[in-house]
């Protein structure tokens, strides 16, 4: 079963995420994930969230989400 907990604001300084569930051994690096936020902030051009709410010139001037991850990883495979 996958669990997360998550603390701060969506448009504060930042957003905690804990997950838990996830099987030790699996490949994961935050280029990958910076990719995929890049990929969101910059949905009002393409992409799948083309059209969607909130994803016009100005929200791609103020997001700019960068993953940092704190620990559970090690040379890109989760612990």
């Amino acid at each position: 079963m996958l669990r997360y907990y998550t603390a701060g604001e969506s448009h504060g300084k930042c957003l905690i995420a804990i997950l838990e569930g996830i099987p030790a051994g699996l490949r994961l690096s935050k280029e990958e994930i910076n990719k995929e936020l890049a990929r969101r902030q910059g949905a009002h051009l393409t992409g799948a969230y083309q059209g969607y709410a909130g994803r016009g010139e100005r929200m791609k001037r103020i997001e700019k989400d960068k993953v940092e991850i704190l620990a559970g990883i090690r040379k890109s495979v989760l612990t």
